[in-house]
């Protein structure tokens, strides 16, 4: 389905009709949207239809053979920095206030939009069968650290919006 369709919905549903809810849907809904922002955000979720999202395009990461979709979920994350999760936070959550407010901008239509755009260039740098190593992880740090702050922001935006 759609995602921006899909986390629109929830949104919705929470802001509009929270009373009406139960406390267990409130609560299944708010991990979608966790879930589903998280998703926008990772370049590889709005990859190409035709090899689901990078599942069919087959490439060697630091000689291993992956498919990029897996590459971009979790290995160059864990390879760009071997940081814990607190380490991320305090390394990449830097934002002052006006950075924050133009990173949070837009609608969640022009978030997958941006996704999309760096799954294309993504691609375009990802040959089949090529092995993507240092020179790839070391291009793509800043990117992926971009990726997780906008995705926090932008789900916090969301959450003070339904509460």
């Amino acid at each position: 389905g759609d995602v921006v369709v899909a986390l629109n919905r929830l949104t919705d549903e929470l802001v509009n009709n929270y009373d009406d809810l139960s406390d267990s849907t409130r609560s299944d809904y708010v991990k979608m949207i966790v879930h589903m922002v998280g998703d926008m955000h990772c370049p590889m979720h709005a990859g190409h239809k035709s090899d689901r999202g990078g599942n069919g395009t087959q490439v060697k990461y630091f000689g291993k053979n992956k498919n990029l979709h897996s590459v971009w979920d979790s290995e160059i994350v864990e390879s760009a920095h071997r940081w814990s999760y607190s380490e991320w936070q305090k390394n990449i959550d830097r934002a002052n206030k006006k950075q924050q407010k133009m990173l949070t901008q837009g609608t969640p239509n022009d978030w997958i939009e941006e996704t999309v755009l760096l799954a294309h260039d993504i691609y375009e740098r990802s040959t089949i069968g090529g092995n993507l190593s240092y020179d790839y992880v070391a291009y793509y740090a800043p990117v992926i650290e971009q990726q997780l702050l906008k995705g926090g922001l932008r789900l916090a935006k969301l959450l003070e919006e339904i509460y």
